[in-house]
């Protein structure tokens, strides 16, 4: 089945998905999970195959995108809310906070099928009303058995009555209406893509600083209609920004440590900013209307060689989380609402 981008869409990623209701897509091809098993104690175990090929998170080198790890563990994060926690339909979850980092050599698009698991541990599980209000999640990655990488992220869940109250009253159709028109693309190339419909970055003359280009049209960061720069989106920026000025040659991110700061509004320029560190790690803002939206510290590497071996399975492999990190559900309270949506 042709995609809409030309391509050919892995069909193998649609049979044994989960609805895609539970991962808050609109297309049930872009469903990655493809199944779930909650131990009890804030345990689970979510479990998801990866395309060999895909639209936007393209493989490079032989590698699989980092950031498609990303967008499995953003699909955990509904996943479980739901399935586990009893979060209804139309609540909106909000990113705090999102830590994430990959081992590139393990991420080698294998010969057979790619089986990813997800071993979840949800702490400081906090409610009001008898609803999931905010919770913290850790994740450990494995891809076909071997380490992959690992996340943590902590957000925070709003009924719709609350979403208005700190959003406004919106009409999506007049949101679309008034949101800018996107910017001409730096060259895909300088990015990490290869078509100018997933490059997110418009030119600035400088070579430090971008303008976010919001495509409402992109059949992958734009699912569903949003009354906001979705956080997928922002990570994106922050990803193609560490591209176009990474001191190292073939770049390739392997980790993030990001703040949601502030709404991204689709109707004003919002700009994208880097400057470095220490070593190859850099430091990202994005910026809107003189605030500051999101600011991530980034490491970056190189693309591992496409004929390196997979690294040694690692001892312990299935990770006993409970232990490591003392489980215990949090308190009967409500924390300060983030500030960037993650669907």
């Amino acid at each position: 089945m042709p995609d809409v981008h030309g391509g050919r869409q892995d069909r193998s990623r649609i049979a044994g998905r989960v609805p895609q209701e539970l991962v808050h897509k609109h297309d049930p091809a872009e469903v990655l999970l493809t199944d779930w098993t909650t131990h009890g104690g804030n345990l689970h175990t979510v479990r998801a195959r990866w395309p060999r090929r895909h639209s936007f998170y393209q493989p490079h080198q032989g590698h699989f995108d980092p950031l498609l790890l990303v967008e499995t563990v953003r699909q955990t994060l509904p996943l479980l809310s739901h399935v586990a926690y009893g979060v209804p339909f139309g609540s909106h979850l909000v990113w705090d906070d999102f830590t994430f980092e990959v081992e590139p050599q393990a991420m080698l698009i294998p010969e057979a099928r790619a089986d990813v698991v997800l071993e979840a541990a949800c702490t400081d599980v906090r409610t009001r009303k008898g609803c999931l209000a905010s919770m913290t999640m850790h994740l450990e990655v494995r891809l076909n058995g071997r380490h992959a990488g690992s996340a943590r992220t902590r957000f925070t869940n709003h009924s719709p009555a609350v979403y208005r109250r700190l959003r406004g009253q919106r009409d999506l159709a007049e949101t679309y209406r008034r949101a800018l028109p996107p910017q001409p693309p730096l060259p895909p190339a300088t990015v990490g893509h290869h078509r100018d419909e997933n490059v997110v970055l418009a030119g600035t003359g400088r070579a430090d600083r971008w303008q976010l280009r919001a495509d409402l049209g992109h059949p992958v960061l734009f699912d569903h209609l949003v009354d906001h720069a979705p956080g997928m989106l922002l990570l994106e920026a922050v990803r193609q920004a560490a591209h176009v000025y990474s001191p190292v040659a073939d770049c390739v991110v392997t980790g993030m440590s990001v703040s949601f700061e502030g709404w991204v509004e689709l109707d004003a320029p919002a700009w994208v900013s880097v400057t470095p560190t220490y070593g190859d790690a850099l430091r990202a803002v994005i910026e809107q209307e003189g605030g500051t939206c999101l600011a991530a510290e980034v490491a970056v590497g190189s693309v591992p060689a496409p004929t390196a071996e997979h690294p040694a399975v690692r001892d312990g492999a299935d990770l006993q989380l409970s232990s490591r990190l003392g489980i215990s559900p949090g308190p009967t309270e409500v924390l300060c609402p983030g500030s960037a949506e993650m669907a």
